[in-house]
């Protein structure tokens, strides 16, 4: 990795630790933007990956699931399609051979190219062809970030068709961009109810969670949400069932102490 690059990554980084708690889905759209525009790559997406308890001895993927996912630049045909493929995953059925092998790998950091998972003669698979080239992807990195033995982050970048594919310094830096975040992959998957909640959040406890770690009232939540007070204390007491506390403080301090 050249100099200029690196000091690029690391004013990324200085710039992400600048962004508010509140922020995250902000936060991960940036860090996801500034490196597609860093590293020529077309689009990228977060999954949060929890491992659950009930998998069995020939599940391929070990009990690894994939509850949420997050596109910086979502659309129809690629929601789809990932969907379809999420929806596999979840229930153990026909899945694809790149998601066993980087799965294999859970509980330590890795990063892989599509041609570090699986050999060459994948590339003329229908699953290549219907999964990443019919939505114009030509190449893809996965970089995975254990968090603890049940949960993990995982970025996945693309290279749009008719660009080389990824070299192995390209991996290599995006690899450096992300290890060097601990910090905010905690944070990510706190905010979807994935690292400490006892069962991922809704979208609408999503939305309470951010103005809960924020200064304002909770008598104002609901104002700033367009619902009554009482919806909204109602999300407030299924945010903190769900992380187990039992006031805004507790909240914070847990929050915060995951930093």
């Amino acid at each position: 990795m050249n100099s200029e690059l690196q000091e690029h990554i690391h004013t990324l980084w200085d710039e992400m630790a600048d962004m508010d708690v509140t922020q995250v889905d902000t936060a991960t759209d940036h860090l996801m933007s500034r490196l597609c525009d860093l590293m020529n790559v077309k689009n990228a997406v977060w999954f949060g990956a929890v491992r659950i308890g009930d998998s069995h001895s020939d599940d391929p993927i070990k009990g690894w699931r994939v509850p949420v996912f997050q596109y910086l630049r979502p659309a129809q045909p690629l929601d789809a399609v990932t969907k379809e493929e999420i929806k596999r995953i979840n229930k153990d059925d026909m899945v694809d051979q790149t998601t066993v092998a980087n799965a294999a790998g859970a509980g330590r950091f890795r990063a892989n190219r599509l041609c570090d998972l699986v050999p060459e003669e994948w590339f003329q698979s229908p699953f290549y062809e219907y999964q990443y080239r019919r939505v114009g992807n030509e190449d893809a990195v996965y970089v995975s970030f254990p968090i603890n033995e049940d949960a993990e982050s995982w970025f996945g970048f693309f290279r749009k068709i008719g660009v080389p594919r990824f070299t192995p310094e390209e991996r290599d830096t995006l690899a450096y961009a992300l290890r060097g975040l601990k910090w905010f992959h905690r944070q990510l998957m706190l905010s979807h109810g994935l690292l400490i909640a006892k069962a991922p959040l809704t979208p609408a406890e999503r939305r309470v969670l951010q103005f809960l770690l924020s200064p304002i009232p909770e008598k104002e939540i609901g104002q700033n949400l367009g619902i009554t007070a009482n919806s909204a204390h109602q999300y407030v007491v299924a945010v903190y069932r769900k992380f187990g506390v039992n006031s805004r403080a507790a909240l914070t301090s847990l929050w915060l102490g995951a930093n």
